[in-house]
């Protein structure tokens, strides 16, 4: 008689209650606890750079927050949360309702996810349909292997491309009107 396996769901209420251990950060992706791995030089090389021109931008303009991984993205009704935790985050002075001291509860209104051999598939597939289906404005897709940012703009409840950038170009964000990113700042 064949065994039948039952996959074990993981709750927000699961998530929360998971020991802390220095060093050790999880993601609740459709009912899986998801270890992250610790991020490579490039990756946060990449991360800094981009948070750095981000934050100004931002501060210049007064147009909201900037927060950088760690800090979790709850998305969902309860009982069926998941939670991301994107790379970088900005969230709008309109939409500051949704930051908690523990976690952002609500869609960012963009999130930025540095792509590794370890997430790619996940962040370019998985993540996109999370992240459009709750409603994040604007993904990016940074690829330091390939030195590119894909930029995606929610449409009716799907990304389209808004922009493809290569190491020489000057990414333009459709979200943040009047921003420009030589992509040779952040490569």
């Amino acid at each position: 008689m064949a065994k039948a396996h039952t996959r074990i769901k993981f709750t927000y209420e699961d998530y929360k209650s998971l020991p802390y251990v220095e060093g050790v950060r999880y993601e609740l992706l459709d009912g899986e606890l998801i270890r992250m791995t610790s991020p490579n030089e490039a990756h946060q090389r990449i991360l800094i750079a981009l948070a750095f021109l981000l934050m100004r931008y931002v501060r210049e303009h007064s147009l909201g927050h900037i927060y950088v991984a760690p800090f979790d993205v709850v998305l969902g009704p309860p009982g069926e949360e998941e939670v991301a935790e994107p790379d970088i985050l900005f969230i709008s002075k309109a939409q500051r309702r949704i930051i908690r001291e523990d976690a952002v509860h609500g869609a960012p209104d963009l999130a930025i996810e540095i792509l590794s051999p370890s997430t790619k598939e996940k962040d370019k597939n998985y993540k996109r349909r999370l992240y459009a289906k709750h409603g994040v404005k604007e993904y990016w897709m940074v690829d330091p292997e390939d030195e590119t940012i894909e930029v995606l703009m929610l449409g009716r409840k799907r990304y389209e491309r808004a922009g493809f950038y290569k190491k020489n170009e000057t990414l333009i964000s459709p979200l943040l009107v009047g921003l420009q990113i030589a992509l040779r700042e952040i490569f």
